[in-house]
């Protein structure tokens, strides 16, 4: 199984549940394809570069994910599918960018830690 990063947008349109109904749906479809989920970041509503359908920001996601080079296909396929996602982007991780993501992850972790204990 190789590493792979997905990120996508969301039309600002959504209400909260809408977009976590979304995001869960992207993710079940990971899980159902044998994929194991390793983080997932919501960035929140953020300017875009340049409007995209006329609309100026979106709901940017992040999912980090090991799986079969045949599911991104299929998550692909899904994306162009959902009306509500107006952009993605999904690469392969190499070992020098999954040694960085992990560092992330772990210095992530330890920040909520710290602000716990205090």
């Amino acid at each position: 199984m190789k590493q792979y990063e997905t990120v996508f947008i969301l039309t600002p349109v959504l209400s909260d549940v809408q977009m976590k109904e979304a995001v869960e749906k992207f993710k079940n479809l990971l899980i159902q394809e044998g994929a194991e989920i390793l983080n997932e970041e919501n960035w929140g509503l953020r300017k875009l570069a340049y409007p995209i359908e006329k609309k100026s920001t979106g709901f940017y996601q992040l999912i980090e994910f090991k799986a079969e080079p045949t599911v991104i296909a299929k998550l692909e396929l899904n994306y162009r599918r959902d009306e509500r996602v107006i952009r993605f982007l999904t690469f392969s991780m190499d070992k020098y960018a999954a040694e960085y993501a992990a560092k992330r992850r772990n210095m992530k972790s330890a920040k909520k830690e710290q602000v716990n204990e205090n």
